[in-house]
């Protein structure tokens, strides 16, 4: 049985904190391989509690570099993964992206794909600014990026197997 939990925000905007312009070695650098942003912010969730979903193929995981999920670092699935996540794992619900607030995910779009991904750290001036991999950066404002669209997630709960009493 599954079992809601809040994550701790804090302890994901102090990850980012740390981990926006350098690499943590427990994990896999993906800037040679089409871009770290997603697998930064998958970290960063992860720091703040989310347990990973094993599921093969549908689930949100990283054991290593050849053992992963597709959401762990795939812009399109992490979204899909996100907002459709019914089992362990963090899960979110879509806010439009000139609300997101500390601990929330944006992707940047054209009008075919989204193809970025930053974890929000602070608001300034009503807007929202965030933190990066890829293009390594940490308390730029949204408005600093050039893009067609954007779409926003806030994750601030996830589930877990609920623990047995008795």
């Amino acid at each position: 049985m599954l079992e809601t939990y809040a994550l701790d925000i804090g302890a994901e905007l102090a990850y980012a904190r740390e981990w926006w312009n350098s690499r943590n070695p427990a994990f896999a650098d993906f800037d040679d391989l089409g871009g770290d942003c997603t697998n930064f912010v998958s970290q960063c969730i992860y720091a703040g509690g989310a347990v990973m979903n094993y599921a093969r193929d549908v689930g949100w995981y990283y054991r290593t570099l050849g053992d992963r999920a597709a959401a762990w670092t795939g812009v399109m699935y992490f979204y899909r993964f996100m907002v459709t996540n019914r089992g362990a794992g963090p899960f979110g619900t879509p806010v439009p992206p000139q609300d997101a607030e500390p601990g929330d995910v944006i992707q940047l779009c054209t009008p075919e794909r989204c193809y970025h991904s930053l974890f929000v750290v602070g608001r300034r001036g009503g807007v929202p600014t965030v933190a990066v991999h890829t293009f390594d950066a940490y308390d730029r404002p949204l408005t600093d990026y050039s893009f067609t669209a954007a779409r926003a997630l806030r994750i601030r709960f996830g589930r877990r197997e609920k623990a047995r009493s008795g």
